[in-house]
Protein backbone atom coordinates (compact mmCIF):
# COMPACT_ATOMS: atom_id res chain seq x y z
CA UNK A 1 0.00 0.00 0.00
CA UNK A 2 1.61 3.53 -1.10
CA UNK A 3 1.85 6.07 1.53
CA UNK A 4 -0.92 7.98 0.26
CA UNK A 5 -3.47 5.57 0.30
CA UNK A 6 -1.91 4.39 4.02
CA UNK A 7 -2.96 8.41 4.71
CA UNK A 8 -6.76 8.17 3.62
CA UNK A 9 -7.25 4.72 5.40
CA UNK A 10 -6.00 6.21 8.52
CA UNK A 11 -8.10 9.48 8.10
CA UNK A 12 -11.18 8.17 6.62
CA UNK A 13 -14.04 6.49 6.80
CA UNK A 14 -15.80 4.46 4.14
CA UNK A 15 -19.43 6.10 3.86
CA UNK A 16 -22.60 6.20 1.59
CA UNK A 17 -22.81 10.01 0.11
CA UNK A 18 -25.93 11.94 0.18
CA UNK A 19 -27.80 12.05 -2.96
CA UNK A 20 -25.73 8.73 -4.26
CA UNK A 21 -25.86 6.04 -1.51
CA UNK A 22 -25.24 3.77 -4.24
CA UNK A 23 -21.37 4.04 -3.55
CA UNK A 24 -19.19 3.71 -0.27
CA UNK A 25 -16.50 6.43 -0.88
CA UNK A 26 -13.63 7.02 1.64
CA UNK A 27 -14.93 10.57 3.14
CA UNK A 28 -13.81 12.31 6.18
CA UNK A 29 -16.73 12.45 8.92
CA UNK A 30 -14.77 15.16 10.88
CA UNK A 31 -13.73 18.23 8.55
CA UNK A 32 -11.01 19.44 11.88
CA UNK A 33 -8.96 16.08 12.34
CA UNK A 34 -8.60 15.62 8.29
CA UNK A 35 -7.64 19.21 7.51
CA UNK A 36 -5.16 19.10 10.86
CA UNK A 37 -3.80 15.75 9.81
CA UNK A 38 -3.40 16.83 6.28
CA UNK A 39 -1.42 19.95 7.03
CA UNK A 40 1.19 18.09 8.67
CA UNK A 41 0.95 15.52 5.76
CA UNK A 42 1.72 18.05 2.99
CA UNK A 43 3.86 20.50 4.57
CA UNK A 44 6.48 17.67 4.16
CA UNK A 45 5.17 17.09 0.71
CA UNK A 46 3.69 19.98 -0.57
CA UNK A 47 0.18 18.41 -1.70
CA UNK A 48 -2.95 20.81 -1.64
CA UNK A 49 -5.82 20.78 1.16
CA UNK A 50 -7.94 17.54 1.74
CA UNK A 51 -10.88 18.39 -0.76
CA UNK A 52 -10.58 14.76 -1.79
CA UNK A 53 -11.85 13.70 1.41
CA UNK A 54 -15.21 15.29 1.00
CA UNK A 55 -18.08 14.33 -1.43
CA UNK A 56 -18.93 18.37 -3.12
CA UNK A 57 -22.19 19.26 -4.65
CA UNK A 58 -21.30 19.91 -8.27
CA UNK A 59 -19.96 15.98 -8.23
CA UNK A 60 -22.75 14.56 -6.46
CA UNK A 61 -24.96 16.19 -8.90
CA UNK A 62 -23.27 15.11 -11.64
CA UNK A 63 -23.17 11.17 -10.12
CA UNK A 64 -26.61 11.40 -9.68
CA UNK A 65 -27.92 12.58 -12.96
CA UNK A 66 -25.83 9.79 -14.68
CA UNK A 67 -26.67 7.52 -12.49
CA UNK A 68 -30.39 8.14 -13.53
CA UNK A 69 -30.13 9.05 -17.17
CA UNK A 70 -27.30 6.10 -18.04
CA UNK A 71 -27.51 6.46 -21.97
CA UNK A 72 -25.80 9.38 -21.44
CA UNK A 73 -22.87 8.08 -20.82
CA UNK A 74 -23.31 4.05 -21.74
CA UNK A 75 -20.46 2.95 -24.45
CA UNK A 76 -18.35 6.39 -24.30
CA UNK A 77 -15.06 7.51 -23.34
CA UNK A 78 -15.36 9.69 -20.20
CA UNK A 79 -13.17 12.10 -18.06
CA UNK A 80 -13.86 13.31 -14.78
CA UNK A 81 -11.45 16.79 -14.65
CA UNK A 82 -10.42 17.78 -11.15
CA UNK A 83 -12.09 15.21 -9.93
CA UNK A 84 -11.50 15.18 -6.09
CA UNK A 85 -12.90 11.62 -4.75
CA UNK A 86 -13.76 10.75 -7.93
CA UNK A 87 -17.76 10.29 -7.77
CA UNK A 88 -18.56 11.44 -11.35
CA UNK A 89 -16.60 9.15 -12.72
CA UNK A 90 -17.37 5.98 -10.80
CA UNK A 91 -20.74 7.11 -11.62
CA UNK A 92 -19.90 7.20 -15.43
CA UNK A 93 -18.22 3.87 -15.06
CA UNK A 94 -21.58 2.51 -13.36
CA UNK A 95 -23.58 3.55 -15.65
CA UNK A 96 -21.85 1.69 -18.30
CA UNK A 97 -19.16 3.79 -20.04
CA UNK A 98 -16.76 2.30 -22.65
CA UNK A 99 -13.32 4.11 -20.54
CA UNK A 100 -13.42 6.11 -17.28
CA UNK A 101 -10.54 8.62 -17.00
CA UNK A 102 -9.77 10.71 -13.87
CA UNK A 103 -7.86 13.56 -13.27
CA UNK A 104 -6.45 15.71 -10.20
CA UNK A 105 -3.62 17.51 -9.86
CA UNK A 106 -3.68 16.36 -6.05
CA UNK A 107 -1.43 12.95 -5.16
CA UNK A 108 -4.17 12.12 -2.25
CA UNK A 109 -7.01 13.02 -4.49
CA UNK A 110 -5.55 10.32 -7.41
CA UNK A 111 -4.85 7.88 -4.29
CA UNK A 112 -8.37 8.44 -3.31
CA UNK A 113 -9.92 8.00 -6.42
CA UNK A 114 -8.21 4.49 -7.27
CA UNK A 115 -9.28 3.68 -3.47
CA UNK A 116 -12.61 4.29 -4.30
CA UNK A 117 -13.12 2.96 -7.50
CA UNK A 118 -11.47 -0.60 -6.09
CA UNK A 119 -14.10 -0.21 -2.94
CA UNK A 120 -17.10 -0.41 -5.44
CA UNK A 121 -15.79 -2.15 -7.95
CA UNK A 122 -15.36 -0.58 -10.75
CA UNK A 123 -12.27 0.67 -13.84
CA UNK A 124 -11.09 4.34 -13.49
CA UNK A 125 -8.12 4.98 -15.24
CA UNK A 126 -6.34 8.19 -12.64
CA UNK A 127 -4.38 10.42 -15.06
CA UNK A 128 -1.81 12.27 -13.21
CA UNK A 129 -0.46 15.57 -13.24
CA UNK A 130 -2.34 18.86 -14.49
CA UNK A 131 -3.52 18.18 -18.04
CA UNK A 132 -5.13 21.32 -18.99
CA UNK A 133 -3.81 21.84 -22.71
CA UNK A 134 -4.18 18.17 -23.37
CA UNK A 135 -6.17 17.00 -26.07
CA UNK A 136 -7.84 13.96 -26.20
CA UNK A 137 -10.70 11.39 -27.45
CA UNK A 138 -12.83 12.30 -24.57
CA UNK A 139 -16.72 11.56 -25.28
CA UNK A 140 -17.59 13.00 -22.11
CA UNK A 141 -16.09 15.67 -20.16
CA UNK A 142 -17.21 16.40 -16.71
CA UNK A 143 -16.07 19.30 -14.56
CA UNK A 144 -17.76 19.23 -10.71
CA UNK A 145 -17.69 22.21 -9.05
CA UNK A 146 -14.39 23.66 -10.52
CA UNK A 147 -15.32 27.70 -10.44
CA UNK A 148 -14.76 28.10 -6.68
CA UNK A 149 -11.59 30.37 -6.75
CA UNK A 150 -10.76 33.20 -9.67
CA UNK A 151 -7.34 31.76 -10.68
CA UNK A 152 -8.78 28.02 -11.04
CA UNK A 153 -11.41 29.16 -13.07
CA UNK A 154 -9.49 31.59 -15.42
CA UNK A 155 -6.44 28.27 -15.62
CA UNK A 156 -9.37 25.98 -17.05
CA UNK A 157 -12.22 27.68 -18.58
CA UNK A 158 -10.32 28.42 -21.99
CA UNK A 159 -9.21 24.89 -22.30
CA UNK A 160 -12.36 23.17 -21.55
CA UNK A 161 -14.12 25.80 -23.93
CA UNK A 162 -11.53 24.84 -26.50
CA UNK A 163 -12.75 20.95 -25.46
CA UNK A 164 -16.33 21.98 -26.00
CA UNK A 165 -15.48 23.64 -29.54
CA UNK A 166 -13.41 20.19 -30.66
CA UNK A 167 -15.95 18.14 -29.02
CA UNK A 168 -19.18 19.49 -30.57
CA UNK A 169 -18.33 18.63 -33.83
CA UNK A 170 -18.15 14.68 -32.98
CA UNK A 171 -21.20 14.91 -30.86
CA UNK A 172 -19.14 15.12 -27.65
CA UNK A 173 -19.74 17.32 -24.69
CA UNK A 174 -18.52 19.31 -21.86
CA UNK A 175 -20.37 19.22 -18.83
CA UNK A 176 -20.00 21.47 -15.46
CA UNK A 177 -22.33 21.44 -12.56
CA UNK A 178 -21.72 24.16 -10.03
CA UNK A 179 -23.84 24.90 -6.88
CA UNK A 180 -23.59 28.58 -6.87
CA UNK A 181 -19.82 29.79 -6.86
CA UNK A 182 -18.63 33.43 -7.26
CA UNK A 183 -16.69 32.75 -10.24
CA UNK A 184 -19.23 30.89 -12.40
CA UNK A 185 -19.33 31.95 -15.97
CA UNK A 186 -22.64 34.19 -16.98
CA UNK A 187 -22.38 33.13 -20.19
CA UNK A 188 -21.75 30.05 -22.63
CA UNK A 189 -23.47 27.92 -20.81
CA UNK A 190 -26.56 26.08 -21.00
CA UNK A 191 -28.69 24.26 -17.92
CA UNK A 192 -30.09 20.89 -18.09
CA UNK A 193 -30.68 19.98 -14.65
CA UNK A 194 -30.32 20.89 -10.88
CA UNK A 195 -30.31 18.93 -7.91
CA UNK A 196 -30.97 20.04 -4.50
CA UNK A 197 -28.04 18.51 -2.52
CA UNK A 198 -27.64 18.07 1.20
CA UNK A 199 -24.46 19.40 2.38
CA UNK A 200 -22.92 20.43 5.59
CA UNK A 201 -22.36 23.48 7.70
CA UNK A 202 -18.57 22.42 8.23
CA UNK A 203 -18.37 22.73 4.81
CA UNK A 204 -21.15 25.49 3.41
CA UNK A 205 -23.11 28.06 4.33
CA UNK A 206 -26.12 25.94 3.80
CA UNK A 207 -27.24 22.76 4.52
CA UNK A 208 -29.19 22.02 0.89
CA UNK A 209 -27.01 23.53 -1.72
CA UNK A 210 -29.24 24.05 -5.58
CA UNK A 211 -26.71 22.59 -7.90
CA UNK A 212 -27.16 23.29 -11.67
CA UNK A 213 -25.49 21.10 -14.23
CA UNK A 214 -24.55 22.99 -17.46
CA UNK A 215 -23.40 22.34 -20.79
CA UNK A 216 -20.33 24.16 -21.50
CA UNK A 217 -20.97 26.10 -25.18
CA UNK A 218 -17.41 26.89 -27.02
Amino acid sequence: MTCAASFIRAHTTLSRPALVPEFELYLATEITPIWQATEDWLTARQVAPPFWAFAWPGSLAMARHLLDHPALCAGKHVLDFAAGGGVAGLAAARAGAARVQANDVDVLARAAIALNAAANGLAVEVLAGDIVGASGAWDLILAGDVCYEAPMTRHILPWLRALAESAAAEGAEVWVADPGRAYLPDRGMVSFAAYDVPTTLELEDRTIRRTTLYRLLA
